[in-house]
């Protein structure tokens, strides 16, 4: 069923995402966090992607050691086999797996031991924290990174309620050397209205390094697909330039 869904999601509209040619912030490893819960639905939100013009899949599982306790070897297992399933469907997209890190006590660990899986050669690194509150250790964990040859990406920056609408917040992260990658659900008022603010007061301002799909199920394909067609992406696709496409 949910194939014969997925083929009408077809690029047929006005724009597509083919102008950022890769989508690094997704959840498609089946049942190890909260995004696809078996491959067949992996191998639906990746055609999905696909048809609405991405050509590299960079898919994050969270990584953190209360909820998500993965490692490289778990993320490494499922990447072969969600792989190998995406291929056989004959789906000509490039994918692999990096990963999500919650900065909390665990990711310090993995830092020091530099057991991380960054997105891409050039040593990005897609982190996040709680909706909650920062990490008290914020600042040092931005620092070791950089020190150690990582470029930390803020996952939805746009979606901490401690951040709203609050631009001195927002430089002073990036002044500590964040790049930020804002939701493209949160353009479209998926998350409701104080995050889609935020979202376009970020693109205002010239903040926005990257932007992501952040992807967990088939359904939020066809929430992008319907602002593909309504045309509600458009002039932000159109208008801001991203760095998606260095992510390769």
């Amino acid at each position: 069923m949910l194939r014969w869904i997925t083929r009408f999601l077809t690029p047929v509209t006005p724009t597509n995402f083919s102008v950022l040619q890769t989508d690094f912030h997704n959840h498609l490893l089946p049942a190890i966090d909260d995004g696809v819960p078996d491959i067949e639905e992996a191998v639906e939100l990746a055609e999905a992607l696909w048809r609405m013009g991405y050509q590299r899949i960079v898919t994050t599982p969270h990584v953190s050691a209360e909820r998500y306790p993965n490692t490289s070897k778990t993320i490494r297992e499922a990447e072969c086999t969600t792989r190998d399933a995406i291929k056989k469907a004959g789906i000509p997209v490039v994918f692999r797996a990096a990963a999500e890190y919650m900065l909390d006590e665990n990711f310090g660990k993995l830092l020091r031991d530099k057991d991380l899986l960054p997105l891409d050669e050039r040593g990005h690194i897609l982190v996040e924290m709680s909706f909650l509150h920062p990490p008290l250790s914020l600042n040092k964990y931005v620092f070791d990174l950089q020190g150690k040859g990582y470029r930390p990406v803020l996952a939805h920056p746009e979606r901490y309620p401690f951040y709203h609408m609050k631009v001195d917040e927002y430089r002073n992260l990036k002044q500590m050397g964040c790049l930020f990658q804002v939701n493209i659900l949160s353009l479209t008022g998926h998350y409701g209205p104080d995050v889609q603010q935020s979202a376009f007061l970020l693109l205002k301002e010239g903040m926005v390094d990257f932007l992501g799909t952040d992807a967990h199920r088939i359904r939020h394909a066809y929430t992008l697909q319907a602002a593909l067609r309504s045309g509600h992406l458009e002039k932000v696709l159109t208008k801001y330039t991203f760095q998606n496409s260095e992510i390769n």
